[in-house]
């Protein structure tokens, strides 16, 4: 993976975690760290994880080791800030569908019930929108959660776009919420920033966390975000489909558009597991359509070689192909046009200029991919990402995400999450991965 954000560039200033005071409540789960030494199970306040863990990156940085940047890690504390007879927490679920949303749920509420023994845990429903509507919030209990992870979506409702902070902080107030987990993207997770900013202006003791959701894997200084690795295996059953359509006609295509609007991870990774792709396009790398190396001609040679072929393309690929018309969606993000209708009108304009019998199956399976259960490796990522989450908002941590980095579970201020993405790296080894086994030329041009 590759980040728009160079590591070299972060102080260790930008990885310093805000706080809503200092702990000094002996934690209800200080039993099960206090007398372990090794550090991913007592997690102490003076460890931290390096950002950058390469001999190159220290020796570019020319200081001490204990002055290289570096993330502090996540787990239980043997000290917290809240009382958790005292305290009242929140849960809200923003954005787009992900595989795990009600996995993070369940295990947010257990965590918070179980092993803190927190008074409320409460979910404002349909996202933000539910913190300024007027509407009350739904109590979540055992019985509420009990079986919610065998579910896709999120019991919750979510919506898009932004709210007023100053009205949900209101609200915050109005209900005595001491700890606010807030479960959504880049646009959502700065809406929790805002909402940190205005308690802290207001003098308001109230913790922030978010838990980053993105099925497109693109937030950065985070190993891999829930709900990826269901989203890829589920495409690999499209691209199967595709690929019955495409070989049991003469000159088959199978076209599958999956999500990925400014990262292409998930057409890489399905591309890969499936191991039955020709070509991948995704937003990482430009292509041209026309001309006698471009995509079309490309095409042409593979079925006419193989007899059928299957492309793989990310919904934001080929964007320069498109005159873009201004249009943006609730979260402010520009509307995509359709690449994956104008491949498949493309193909078959081609196909027939040049007399060639052809069968397109053209297959766009995002919302049954966004919809599903999480898989077990997700619903064990889920469920290890709500209880760090618990740790840090109980330890006081706030204006912060939680995350995994080098295989560790890191705390990430909102503010670092959010100032870039992730991308395939066209330089890179996954990229290349996906070139050996699809056997596509390095550019499309």
């Amino acid at each position: 993976m590759v980040s728009t954000a160079d590591p070299l560039s972060v102080t260790p200033a930008a990885l310093r975690i805000r706080r809503v005071g200092d702990p000094g409540i002996l934690s209800p789960v200080a039993s099960l760290v206090q007398g372990r030494a090794s550090s991913p199970h007592y997690v102490h306040e003076t460890n931290r994880v390096l950002l950058d863990d390469t001999i190159e990156g220290a020796e570019a940085r020319l200081c001490d080791v204990g002055e290289l940047p570096s993330l502090e890690p996540g787990g239980p504390r043997e000290y917290i800030y809240f009382d958790p007879a005292r305290t009242r927490a929140a849960i809200v679920t923003c954005g787009g569908l992900c595989p795990g949303l009600n996995n993070v749920i369940r295990g947010l509420v257990l965590e918070l019930t179980d092993n803190y023994g927190v008074a409320e845990v409460l979910g404002f429903r349909d996202g933000f929108r539910g913190l300024v509507d007027g509407s009350e919030p739904v109590r979540l209990s055992h019985d509420v959660v009990a079986d919610i992870h065998n579910r896709g979506g999120t019991i919750l409702g979510t919506s898009r776009g932004n709210q007023d902070p100053e009205l949900m902080v209101t609200t915050l107030e109005r209900l005595g919420i001491n700890v606010l987990f807030v479960i959504g993207g880049d646009g959502t997770l700065r809406g929790a920033q805002r909402i940190a900013d205005e308690a802290d202006a207001r003098g308001i003791t109230l913790s922030v966390v978010g838990v980053p959701k993105t099925i497109d894997n693109d937030i950065p200084y985070i190993d891999q975000s829930f709900g990826f690795q269901t989203a890829f295996t589920r495409a690999t059953e499209s691209i199967k489909s595709a690929l019955t359509e495409a070989s049991s006609t003469p000159n088959g295509v199978g076209l599958v558009k999956l999500m990925g609007r400014h990262s292409g991870f998930i057409a890489c990774y399905a591309a890969l597991a499936s191991h039955d792709v020709d070509l991948v396009l995704i937003p990482e790398v430009p292509f041209q359509l026309d001309g006698p190396t471009g995509f079309l001609a490309t095409l042409r040679r593979r079925v006419g070689r193989r007899g059928h072929a299957v492309v793989v393309v990310a919904e934001g690929a080929g964007q320069e192909l498109f005159a873009y018309d201004g249009a943006v969606d609730a979260s402010g993000n520009a509307r995509l046009a359709d690449i994956g209708r104008l491949l498949r009108d493309r193909i078959q304009d081609d196909f027939a200029a040049a007399g060639t019998e052809l069968s397109v199956r053209y297959v766009d399976p995002g919302y049954a991919i966004r919809s599903v259960p999480a898989n077990a490796w997700d619903a064990v990522y889920c469920l290890r990402l709500a209880q760090a989450a618990v740790h840090a908002a109980m330890a006081g941590r706030t204006a912060m995400v939680v995350g995994r980095w080098h295989g560790r579970f890191v705390h990430l201020p909102i503010t670092l999450a959010t100032d870039s993405r992730n991308q395939v790296d066209p330089n890179g080894d996954l990229w290349m991965s996906v070139l050996e086994a699809t056997g596509q030329p390095e550019r499309l041009s």
